[in-house]
């Protein structure tokens, strides 16, 4: 099957084909994100964490409040603050591996092969996170940590293939229906979830084994789903790479090093960068800490924070639809500015929040849910038209550093500023300063020429 050089291929037909297989990978990995990474997982590990520090988990209407910390290494670790550590470490370890998986997936001619091996490495890890009991909290910690690793090297490959399977006019559309189907697929898992934890006592169940059962599901949706984009999605010949001396390995660090010296050649793409950088640890950060949030500070139970998790993949199912319409009409990155406005008053709001309203929690749901996979899904298409021809993967994996579930400046300070004053509220008012950088260095960026530095074809909306 031929192609133009670094882009879409020239039948329609075939491209459409091979877009709707692309779409099932934004279904599959979303199981892992939203069960797992979002509502289950965090809280569930915590808990796991506060009965090793402390002896019994935090129970507010009991009066019971872990305040021990566990100790690691010779520091003191606040069990709320755990997971938001760990994914801090994991986005670190992020920015040395993913950008040689980015390098050598641009030398490779087996894309699909690479995305899926990590896919599956990954739901593996997710799997086996039903055996995290008891005290264990050491096991959850390193499987959340692989199987975030996983997650961001399978992106990396998933995202670069987006130039190659749609023109610059379809990108947007193309990346917000990966997006939407991402949140209805990742919704529909997660409303048989909340079925089984709310229903636990009547399916025979303990509440750790219902979150422990829907955490298996999800691995398994992760797994099962990917196998559409790697049997639909074709694999094409690398196409102008530079090539460095020696072997595969030898030729990733090489490139990554020229490249990494070679962004000052593409202001614009670096600065889109840096913004993204900033906006999206603030996205990133709201995801992961949003059912902490929701059950540590505001005192609801799990049922509760899974049906408001839900509504949010509902909404923003047709808010990636909606901001996808908008770019067509205004360009992206306009629309991922008025985003971002609306991501300051949501943190903002939620500090403000009384606790155990239930109503204002599923209004601020609505809120997250129409900007959250809009502003997600243009920054994708958005950046595919920053990138120098034939290092799609390359640059993809910078921008994975800093993408869903790998966020780590903005984790960090969530959890210092949760350790320092023992409470969630200050934590999540500090993102609006990662919204404002953000925008600010946004809208520096100037799109057309973003385009034209890195040697692409515009589309005729910027």
């Amino acid at each position: 099957m031929t192609a133009t050089p670094g882009f879409a291929d020239l039948t329609p037909l075939a491209r459409a084909r091979e877009q709707k297989a692309w779409y099932w990978y934004d279904w599959a990995n979303s199981a892992y994100v939203t069960t797992i990474g979002t509502v289950l997982f965090a809280p569930y590990l915590i808990s796991v964490a506060e009965r090793a520090a402390c002896g019994f988990v935090t129970d507010e209407d009991k009066g019971l409040k872990c305040t021990d910390n566990l100790h690691v290494l010779g520091l003191g670790i606040s069990p709320g603050s755990l997971v938001f550590y760990v994914v801090t470490i994991a986005t670190i370890v992020s920015a040395l591996i993913l950008p040689v998986v980015g390098a050598a997936a641009d030398r490779s001619a087996k894309k699909k092969s690479i995305m899926a091996g990590f896919a599956w490495a990954g739901s593996l890890a997710a799997a086996l996170m039903f055996f995290v009991t008891g005290t264990d909290w050491q096991l959850g910690v390193l499987l959340l940590f692989v199987a975030n690793i996983c997650l961001g090297s399978s992106l990396v490959v998933y995202d670069a293939i987006l130039c190659e399977i749609a023109l610059p006019d379809e990108r947007d559309r193309v990346s917000s229906r990966g997006w939407a189907l991402g949140y209805l697929g990742g919704g529909l898992l997660l409303a048989v979830n909340l079925a089984v934890v709310t229903l636990h006592d009547s399916l025979g169940l303990g509440t750790g084994m219902a979150v422990r059962l829907s955490m298996l599901s999800a691995a398994a949706w992760w797994a099962i789903f990917t196998i559409i984009p790697y049997r639909g999605i074709h694999n094409r010949e690398p196409l102008a790479v530079e090539r460095e001396p020696g072997g595969l390995v030898r030729q990733s660090f090489g490139q990554l090093w020229a490249t990494l010296k070679d962004m000052r050649n593409y202001p614009m793409t670096l600065t889109f960068l840096l913004a993204y950088l900033f906006y999206n640890d603030g996205i990133q950060t709201v995801i992961v800490s949003a059912s902490t949030y929701g059950d540590k500070q505001l005192g609801f139970d799990t049922s509760v924070l899974i049906a408001t998790i839900l509504l949010v993949q509902f909404v923003a199912f047709f808010g990636a639809l909606l901001f996808g319409r908008l770019a067509a009409t205004r360009g992206s990155r306009q629309v991922i500015l008025g985003g971002l406005v609306m991501w300051m008053v949501v943190v903002v709001v939620a500090y403000f929040m009384p606790e155990k309203n239930v109503v204002m929690f599923l209004a601020l749901a609505v809120g997250i849910g129409l900007v959250l996979g809009g502003t997600q899904a243009l920054s994708r298409s958005f950046f595919s038209q920053l990138i120098p021809r034939g290092r799609e993967a390359e640059y993809f994996s910078l921008y994975q550093a800093c993408e869903r579930g790998t966020s780590w400046l903005g984790t960090l300070v969530f959890g210092v500023v949760h350790q320092l004053t023992h409470s969630y509220r200050p934590a999540i008012v500090a993102l609006v300063v990662f919204f404002a950088v953000g925008m600010v260095l946004l809208a520096r960026v100037d799109p057309r020429r973003g385009i034209e530095e890195a040697g692409n074809t515009a589309p005729q909306v910027v």
